[in-house]
């Protein structure tokens, strides 16, 4: 028996609403038991499973150890006293198991969690007693000194929690613009920083636990606006005990084969831990067009606010009827629904700068979403209205997200564009911006850290839309992947999607050079800038290019439905 890891979750996490220890274990023995052998050691013990052991080295014998080891925890916890709530399920590895349970001193729950494998091990020995081992653990514990409390923070302004595979950064800005216009001081958390207001007070990736306490710490801040990412979640769970809004803008393949999370069913449970922390008198936003989002609702512990670009979708029809509400567009506006026959406008789609006057659909969720959770929030609808007016997918309010320049009178399109969805969304944009007659050049990326199968499709989606598609290398972002392999796999999937051999650059801005020198006015260019974003921008000013505004993206997106 081994311990693979025993984590200090501080905060509301994936198995619990309150702080855990989460600790996997290698239970090889366990697995490799003859299944008479496996029942007889632990009917041993007074366990009465329902299933049986299964054949070693089974899922179900995994199952069968799992639901085991949280039986003697919870023998250990009896004889400690102890009310512990326990959780048990297979680990990340073939040969783990997982036991998590609820902490209120760490160094007692740490103690706790170190005394399962040995007892586990004993259980192995037909010839030795349990109760006697049990019986010192519990002694030990007892002298054991408890450690200090959890530290998750009780916030007592209001909080919105933003999660998602996409849109996360852009909702969470957004949502921060809304309550600036009405005129509340904001405290924000992106993976690019925490800022307060618009000042940035610390640059980094701040979408996890640590991110919430450094927010909450400026002083004199009216609400919280914290973007949750699925990282955070896992490794120290939520930064906070509670939220007032919770935000889910969808679920994609991004990040599979890391930290146990293997599928998109897991990834969302990972996703939902923020609706269920959510206020009773609260409100969780979901994203309808969405299934695992809008499956969320059913464990969700605040009331459901949906958004559909369908305003006639059968989900939101039933939770109006249930006393929920829905944002959606009808007629060309955005309009809430607070019943099935009241329908409140808001404002034109096309006045609202984040969408590129309604040519970008996921940019289109993203102030469906925001609008909802500043509405939620209580800020009032004539500031509500105003912000989504104001808010500009600018370099320096948005940067790297949906940027557009014209330059020599080519535009081109800076995006972050980091998986399948991302990239589709791209590609609508540069599609709807595009001239009649004029082409689009694409130039992408991608970190080393994605499974094959996504590296594939990324770049499947990629060749689809575009006219030509180059290769821009992320040197700093393999993460462990060979560059070779990793160039390999996207020239398969650009294959596979109907194009040549793509041209490969060393960095993006080699890849933009290209794009310029190889295009001609009218086309559109779109580029992944992540390793070079503030290069690029750069670049393009040199070169005399301008950051296009809400009325000429207008103009442009006319010209394109033309």
């Amino acid at each position: 028996m081994t311990v693979v890891e025993l984590r200090v979750l501080d905060g509301p996490n994936l198995y619990f609403t309150k702080p855990a220890i989460k600790l996997t274990l290698g239970v090889v023995p366990w697995l490799a038991l003859a299944e008479e052998r496996a029942q007889r050691l632990t009917r041993r013990t007074g366990f009465r499973p329902v299933a049986a052991p299964g054949a070693p080295n089974s899922d179900q014998r995994r199952r069968y150890a799992a639901r085991f080891a949280v039986h003697v925890a919870r023998l250990l916890a009896d004889a400690t006293a102890t009310h512990l709530a326990i959780r048990g399920r297979p680990g990340p590895g073939a040969e783990e198991v997982v036991i998590a349970f609820v902490w209120r001193r760490q160094r007692a729950a740490e103690a706790f969690a170190r005394e399962l494998a040995p007892l586990l091990e004993l259980c192995l020995d037909g010839r030795r007693s349990l109760d006697g081992a049990i019986a010192a653990a519990a002694d030990r514990l007892d002298k054991t000194e408890p450690g200090p409390a959890p530290t998750v923070l009780r916030p007592t302004i209001p909080i919105i929690a933003v999660t998602g595979t996409n849109g996360k950064t852009t909702t969470v800005r957004l949502i921060a613009a809304l309550a600036r216009t009405a005129g509340q001081r904001v405290a924000y958390t992106t993976t690019d920083g925490v800022y307060r207001d618009d000042e940035l007070i610390e640059a980094g990736d701040y979408s996890g636990f640590s991110g919430a306490s450094r927010a909450l710490a400026q002083p004199g801040i009216d609400l919280a606006v914290l973007e949750t990412a699925r990282g955070g979640i896992l490794l120290r769970g939520m930064g906070t005990d509670h939220n007032d809004v919770a935000v889910v803008t969808n679920v994609s393949e991004d990040h599979l084969d890391q930290y146990g999370i293997r599928t998109l069913d897991q990834l969302a449970e990972v996703k939902a831990t923020i609706t269920r922390i959510t206020q009773p008198e609260g409100w969780d936003v979901l994203n309808a067009d969405d299934p695992r989002v809008l499956a969320m609702r059913r464990l969700a512990a605040g009331r459901p606010w949906l958004f559909s670009l369908d305003a006639d979708h059968p989900a939101i029809r039933t939770t109006l009827a249930e006393g929920g509400r829905a944002i959606s567009v009808l007629d060309g506006a955005l309009v809430v629904m607070t019943s099935r026959r009241h329908a409140h406008r808001l404002l034109p789609v096309e006045e609202v700068p984040v969408t590129l006057a309604g040519i970008s659909s996921h940019n289109l969720r993203n102030a469906m979403a925001a609008a909802a959770a500043a509405l939620a929030a209580g800020l009032p609808e004539e500031a509500v209205v105003e912000g989504l007016r104001t808010f500009v997918l600018d370099p320096e309010r948005n940067p790297g997200r949906a940027n557009v320049f014209e330059v020599d009178g080519r535009l081109v399109v800076i995006d972050y564009a980091h998986n399948e969805d991302g990239m589709r969304g791209l590609i609508e944009i540069c599609q709807g911006l595009r001239a009649p007659g004029g082409r689009i050049v694409l130039a992408f990326g991608s970190a080393g850290d994605r499974t094959n199968a996504i590296l594939h499709r990324l770049a499947y989606t990629a060749a689809r839309g575009p006219d030509q598609v180059a290769i821009a290398e992320l040197h700093r972002y393999l993460r462990g992947r060979d560059p070779q392999d990793l160039v390999r796999r996207l020239q398969a999937g650009l294959e596979d999607g109907g194009k040549p051999l793509a041209p490969v650059f060393a960095t993006e801005l080699e890849a933009l050079e290209w794009m310029l020198t190889a295009s001609k006015p009218n086309d559109v260019l779109a580029i992944t800038a992540l390793a070079q974003r503030p290069e690029v921008f750069q670049y393009l000013r040199d070169r005399g290019g301008t950051s296009v505004g809400p009325s000429r993206i207008r103009e442009l997106a006319r010209r394109g439905r033309g």
